[in-house]
């Protein structure tokens, strides 16, 4: 009897982990949920974007915004809001977790980017931010990208294209590659470094945690760039970069991006958004001394283009 048994009991443990694992391919967000339970994915790391607490509860901008998407399709679909689960989404992992069905959405300072839409269907954009650099308010000869040649000390993650943008527009600076954005701004608090450069609502959370010592400067392209084919790219002046967050899901499934833009919409159109927002990074951002962003414009990906 026991030797009957036992493969079968290993059959029902394997498929469960299996199914655990997320190895069943895409998952449907619509469908799950219509089934009570939906999986999302954001960074935990984040302070006002995605921050896990110690009492593993989630909170930030982006949380605040597919947590309502997610209660908003419930709505239009007529069922119960359904279970939210976590998972971390680190940045390389993204299109992953996506792809093996570990998540049904992602919302994680994800930038929609050209290279990025091949393989994932991208609802928003939620928010509209730009590269700035976070310096200590009493360093008064920083007031812009300029400013840092001539052996300056700058702060990014290792492998982060922020840091490699500044590179190639000052070969000069002394880029300075951390494991994390919050070993950057403890150099920056402890004057090792002189600056820290990433996405400015990303610095307006890690600036409220020192509240009056840092403060947000606009960055903008010090010199004409050209793309590889010769034509042009930027113009000096310009804003150094523009991002554009999006809510990630499963490659071609529009109806699900559809209906996170329908959610979208109305998040922006109660005051929903703008709550959100200003509660979690707006303050912060204007106590740095950098404005706000003014909402999006949730399905319009025309910047792809």
């Amino acid at each position: 009897m026991r030797s009957r048994l036992l493969p079968a009991a290993l059959a029902v443990v394997l498929a469960a982990t299996l199914t655990a694992c997320g190895s069943g391919g895409p998952r449907s967000l619509l469908d799950s949920i219509r089934g009570g339970e939906v999986i999302l994915g954001t960074k935990y790391d984040q302070p006002g974007l995605g921050l896990r607490n110690p009492d593993k509860s989630m909170t930030g901008f982006d949380v605040d915004v597919i947590e309502y998407v997610v209660a908003a399709i419930a709505d239009e679909l007529g069922v119960e809001h359904p279970e939210i689960s976590w998972k971390e989404a680190p940045s390389a992992q993204r299109e992953t977790l996506i792809r093996n069905g570990e998540v049904d959405a992602i919302a994680a300072t994800y930038s929609i980017s050209t290279s990025r839409d091949a393989s994932v269907e991208f609802g928003g954009p939620y928010l509209e931010t730009h590269q700035a650099l976070l310096v200590r308010r009493d360093d008064e000869s920083l007031t812009g990208l300029a400013d840092l040649d001539a052996g300056r000390k700058l702060c990014s993650v290792a492998g982060s294209t922020s840091a490699q943008n500044v590179e190639k527009q000052l070969p000069g600076v002394q880029l300075q590659q951390f494991d994390s954005y919050s070993s950057c701004v403890e150099a920056l608090h402890q004057r090792k470094v002189d600056a820290l450069t990433t996405d400015a609502t990303i610095l307006a959370g890690f600036s409220d945690q020192y509240p009056g010592e840092f403060q947000i400067v606009g960055m903008e392209i010090l010199k004409d760039t050209f793309k590889e084919d010769g034509s042009p790219d930027k113009k000096a002046g310009d804003p150094f970069s523009t991002e554009r967050y999006g809510i990630g899901v499963t490659d071609k499934d529009t109806e699900a991006q559809e209906a996170i833009n329908r959610a979208l919409d109305k998040m922006i159109a109660d005051g929903e958004w703008e709550r959100a927002l200003m509660d979690n990074v707006g303050r912060a951002m204007e106590e740095a001394d950098y404005p706000a962003p003014e909402p999006p414009t949730p399905g319009d990906l025309s910047f792809l283009d």
